[in-house]
């Protein structure tokens, strides 16, 4: 079956569905393409057809490009990539800008024929641009998103949508939807400038349909293609123009840091398209595509947000043979944040909730979190007071463990003490039915021993939210020594339904996440005690592309957590433990009261609004800059390798038994380098070579945390990466 199919009626006016067999979204392939432009072929060759609707078969329009495809690119003609890519990319321009001419006499402008776009629902990416070569966009009045996310996985619009978009609406106009991925549900697209007409769905197509039949020649003329046009806002070279694009300079590199290419690749071909004709552009936009989509920056982030993330939410790690385990009712033990957050995100997906606390004032409590959160998203147009309904409707808040009654899943969420945990868990098994799953959300407590006050330790499984929960996407599932495959199942079941990622990892101490966050935190510690000015450290994370630097990152966890682990991880390792000197730090920051942005003391100083004010001067105080700094790259390499290394361990101890969750789960769990792809991306950006060398240089300065694992020191004697040894998409 074709992806476009053209079907003309009895009023002259030929409807081109996009339906792509088999997907739940329309996205485009080479083949799509080809199909697109014969369909577009037919209409400007039969006099008998007056004009074209493009639209979907589908509830949406269009997700996007298939990005499969520019692996293809890269590939088609041995030995030249960018030549594939350059000429892949420009037959996609002259597929558009067929549509855009419509057949009309380049000199007169005259005798085209209108082409419009009538989208039904979310149009993203080249499901965008697309209509943007039309001559009118309508959309359905839906809850549907429209825009260009691609600078979100490290690329930029590339068929065009960059071009076309500046020129529709003006550089300044245009820049939150290209440089921060910016989408908009219909009736405020055609606000900003983004479609031409909203319309109930049911008049989507007669709408269209009518507009083509009443075009006249001027209609079909864009305004880029007139005699005399000019930039919205001024081009970069007029006096109006350049302080626009000179504010885009600065606020791309201020947000970027350095680190993301395809921003400043996008912000270079506006600037230069600006310059020329509309086609010269669209080859200058060509060319800068070309340039991101051979960085390896723009492979990794492709691969580990787009490709591996989806693969991981569709199931890529599910136990087979289980049959689904998609959760009807599920309890929530303990209604702190961290429960309350569970509530809301189950019953926001459907799920029925019994939210439990030893007190109802506290019960009620997590379940007024919920309203709260409803009545925010209602103020900003996000919600509707009927889903607000419907969602505080499926949460019954109680003390009463028997309402546990009909659960298949439940989650405990209390303290993180072993002996509490136990005691609920026991409560609840009481009352649970024999093919209930039990989880416990802990974010150190080892999932095996937590298991051993379950009489089913088979149906016992460990879920790490991480907070706040509505708002992070990752979510860890921990398997531990006896827990069965059914409850990895009703877990990764239970995580899609509720519209996060998953990764599956094995019980160990810190589990992934956890395991990797806190060498980082500990690393930038350990370097204030040795005298290194904090605000170094700090800055040399945010210029790897880290969201926060580690000493922000303690503040905003709070220190006396950081205490209470240090506590439990030195009972637990006695002579072994490593990190003495950052509990020095640490221990005494918490003896002054500075427990944090919290308590608004921590290693930053706070106002009384809470906001920071820069390091705290009695740091450096306590702890003495040293004379001799030490370069930006030494102390970049020491924060980077002290998180990757323990990426590595945990794949070396099979903790980890897929890279593509050590990759997704790192971006999203801590905002490890998202431009990197994620720490295994990154060591095969550099090789593993090279990180040997750095580990070497780095373990005789600072000693054998920085050790060099085995299983890098083998793939970089052998000349091997880690998506070549363990990919699981390529072994398939």
């Amino acid at each position: 079956m074709a992806d476009f199919t053209l079907k003309t009626g009895t009023d002259g006016v030929a409807v081109i569905t996009w339906d792509c067999p088999g997907k739940s979204m329309n996205v485009m392939s080479f083949e799509g393409l080809a199909e697109l432009d014969a369909c577009i072929d037919e209409v400007l060759s039969d006099d008998s057809i007056k004009g074209a609707v493009i639209t979907s078969g589908k509830d949406s329009f269009a997700g996007g490009m298939d990005l499969n495809i520019l692996a293809s690119l890269r590939d088609a003609i041995e030995g030249d990539p960018a030549k594939g890519v350059f000429e892949g990319v420009m037959r996609m321009h002259g597929i558009l800008r067929k549509i855009e001419r419509a057949g009309m006499d380049a000199k007169s402008h005259k005798g085209g024929k209108p082409i419009v776009a009538a989208l039904p629902g979310t149009a993203m990416g080249i499901g965008y641009e697309l209509p943007l070569a039309c001559h009118r966009i309508f959309a359905a009045e839906t809850k549907a998103k429209i825009g260009l996310p691609e600078i979100m996985v490290g690329l930029f619009p590339g068929a065009g949508g960059t071009t076309r978009l500046v020129r529709k609406l003006g550089a300044m106009a245009a820049a939150p939807y290209l440089l921060e991925g910016k989408t908009l549900a219909p009736a405020k697209a055609k606000a900003a400038g983004l479609v031409d007409e909203v319309v109930a769905p049911g008049e989507l197509l007669a709408k269209a349909k009518d507009w083509v039949l009443n075009a006249s020649d001027a209609d079909l003329l864009k305004p880029w293609d007139a005699k005399g046009y000019k930039m919205p806002g001024g081009a970069p070279y007029t006096p109006a123009g350049f302080p626009t694009f000179m504010g885009a300079a600065v606020m791309v590199h201020g947000k970027t840091k350095g680190v993301y290419p395809a921003a400043r690749a996008l912000l270079s071909a506006v600037y230069e398209g600006a310059l020329v004709s509309f086609d010269e552009a669209l080859k200058i936009e060509a060319r800068w595509f070309t340039k991101i989509v051979l960085d390896p920056t723009s492979g990794a982030m492709i691969r580990s947000l787009f490709l591996n993330k989806g693969a991981l939410e569709k199931g890529a790690v599910r136990p087979e043979g289980v049959e689904d385990q998609r959760v009807r009712k599920v309890g929530v033990l303990g209604a702190g944040m961290m429960g309350a957050g569970i509530a809301l995100v189950s019953a926001m997906a459907g799920i029925e909730v019994v939210l439990i606390d030893a007190r109802q004032e506290a019960a009620d409590k997590g379940k007024a979190y919920a309203e709260s959160y409803m009545d925010k998203g209602i103020s900003r147009g996000k919600a509707t007071a009927q889903k607000k309904e419907a969602t505080l409707a499926l949460i019954t808040a109680t003390t009463d463990y028997a309402a546990l009654e009909g659960c298949d899943l439940v989650i405990e969420a209390v303290f993180e003490d072993p002996g509490v945990k136990a005691e609920v868990t026991a409560k609840a098994e009481v009352v649970l039915g024999e093919d209930a799953i039990f989880a416990t959300n802990t974010s150190t407590l080892p999932i095996s021993d937590l298991a051993k006050a379950s009489a089913r330790p088979g149906q016992f499984i460990g879920i790490h939210f991480f907070s706040p929960v509505e708002k992070m996407n990752l979510v860890e599932i921990i398997r531990g020594r006896e827990t069965g495959d059914r409850a990895v199942a009703k877990a990764l079941d239970y995580v899609r339904q509720i519209r996060k990622t998953p990764i599956v990892v094995n019980d160990a101490r810190f589990f992934y996440a956890n395991r990797c966050i806190l060498p980082y935190i500990n690393e930038g510690i350990r370097m204030v005690g040795e005298g290194v000015a904090p605000w170094m450290v700090e800055h040399s994370a945010e210029l790897l592309g880290f969201p926060v630097g580690p000493l922000q990152l303690t503040d905003e966890v709070s220190i006396d957590l950081g205490v209470k682990i240090a506590k439990a991880t030195k009972a637990a390792m006695g002579e072994a433990y490593p990190d003495a000197d950052v509990d020095d730090v640490v221990f005494w920051l918490a003896d002054q009261g500075r427990m944090g942005r919290k308590a608004g003391a921590g290693f930053y100083a706070y106002d009384d609004k809470g906001k920071r004010q820069g390091i705290w001067p009695g740091l450096v105080e306590k702890f003495p800059l040293a004379e001799d700094q030490p370069e930006l790259v030494q102390v970049q390499h020491r924060l980077m390798m002290a998180q990757v290394l323990e990426a590595v361990r945990a794949l070396e101890e099979g903790v980890l038994t897929d890279i593509r969750e050590g990759d997704v789960g790192a971006i999203l769990g801590w905002g490890f380098a998202p431009w990197s792809g994620g720490p295994f991306s990154w060591l095969d950006m550099i090789g593993a070579g090279k990180a040997v060398e750095i580990c070497d240089r780095l373990e005789a300065a600072h000693g054998p945390r920085f050790a060099a694992p085995k299983l890098l020191r083998e793939m970089a004697e052998a000349g091997e990466r880690f998506y070549t040894r363990f990919d699981p998409a390529r072994a398939a």
